[in-house]
């Protein structure tokens, strides 16, 4: 026998444009809530309900473990990917940026996570293919949770609090896998300490992706001045120093791999070449920073100083990066083309500040 649905159709329907018409979307319909499907997603984690995840002091708002659930039920997850969710908050917790108010910037900045461990597979998280684009739930509702989460707990609308100029797509949703099963080299979340049996979820703070078009050649350090002049570009330069996450296609990462590379030859290969002569930055108004936020400004303008290079004993030459831990390496995507990316991550970086945040997803507060 088939029900008629037609009566719930248009109670859904009703809902969705109340949503809408509440601001309590991000643009595009939600999934509406009630408590029993709120019930399912406080059941997937031992956290309590009113447990904060994370407080934004200037606003004077919190967001907690029940206000997290609503907003991925809205999102579309589905039950099993809430401590993923949780996980993600308590990483973002951890980023020095997003509680001073970043994600209101006019750099139009966004929450972009990496998920690493078995909860990949379980969840079908995708790694593998058109990473950061359609097609898969758990990579867009987890992301859009988040997103959710901004607007409806901490009031981040555009044309309001969230003042970004441009902005980003990652507005919608920034997550991905990494792919684990086909890098030559151990994890992301291993590196950082933790077993290839835990599920971890990485924070960071961006502002764009670019993708760098590489299948020209099999010479790796070829290949690394494409990823470094793709990074020191003086368009990227904002602040002192600048950081990325080198997101590496299997093909490439097997290229570097073949040849004897580590994980950290790559990363300390970018970083002796992320280099700009005094005069290319002078060219573009960026030979110099700001006393007060360290934002690069011309030397000729009324609030500028000497930056760190001019002390140095090669003044003509600029570090872009603070240290190698400025750039990070991870494997995700399609072992299908030469085609990796570079993510733009927003930090002031302070020497040797490690550009992210790690939680364990399931681990205590």
């Amino acid at each position: 026998m088939t029900r008629d649905l037609s009566v719930d159709a248009d109670v859904v329907a009703e809902a969705m444009e109340s949503y809408y018409d509440r601001g309590w979307t991000d643009g595009l319909p939600v999934v509406p809530v009630t408590e029993s499907s709120l019930a399912a997603f406080l059941a997937a984690t031992e956290r309590d309900p009113e447990d904060v995840l994370f407080h934004i002091p200037h606003l004077n708002r919190s967001m907690t473990v029940r206000l997290a659930a609503i907003n991925a039920a809205m999102a579309g997850c589905k039950p099993e990917y809430f401590p993923v969710v949780v996980a993600a908050w308590e990483a973002i917790a951890k980023e020095p940026h997003p509680h001073r108010g970043i994600w209101q910037s006019t750099t139009g900045t966004a929450p972009f996570l990496v998920v690493n461990g078995p909860i990949r597979n379980q969840i079908e998280l995708n790694s593998q293919g058109n990473i950061y684009g359609s097609g898969f739930r758990a990579n867009a509702t987890i992301g859009r949770a988040i997103r959710l989460g901004c607007i409806n707990v901490f009031g981040l609308h555009p044309h309001a609090l969230d003042q970004a100029t441009q902005g980003t797509p990652a507005k919608y949703s920034a997550c991905i896998g990494e792919n684990e099963e086909q890098s030559p080299w151990p994890p992301f979340h291993v590196d950082n300490g933790f077993e290839a049996s835990d599920n971890v979820v990485t924070a960071y703070v961006i502002r764009s992706v670019m993708h760098i078009e590489a299948r020209h050649t099999m010479v790796p350090e070829q290949l690394i001045e494409d990823f470094a002049d793709s990074i020191r570009r003086t368009g990227g330069l904002i602040h002192e120093y600048t950081s990325a996450l080198l997101v590496l296609v299997p093909e490439h990462a097997d290229l570097f791999a073949d040849a004897g590379w580590s994980k950290d030859d790559v990363r300390n290969a970018v970083f002796e070449r992320v280099v700009r002569t005094r005069a290319e930055l002078a060219a573009s108004g960026k030979d110099a920073v700001s006393h007060k936020t360290r934002w690069r400004l011309p030397s000729d303008h009324p609030d500028s100083m000497p930056d760190s290079a001019a002390g140095s004993a090669t003044p003509d030459t600029v570090h872009l990066m603070s240290h190698p831990t400025s750039v990070q390496v991870m494997v995700a995507g399609a072992n299908n083309a030469g085609v990796s990316s570079v993510v733009e991550v927003f930090t002031l970086n302070p020497p040797r500040a490690i550009p992210y945040s790690t939680a364990k997803i399931g681990g205590t507060a």
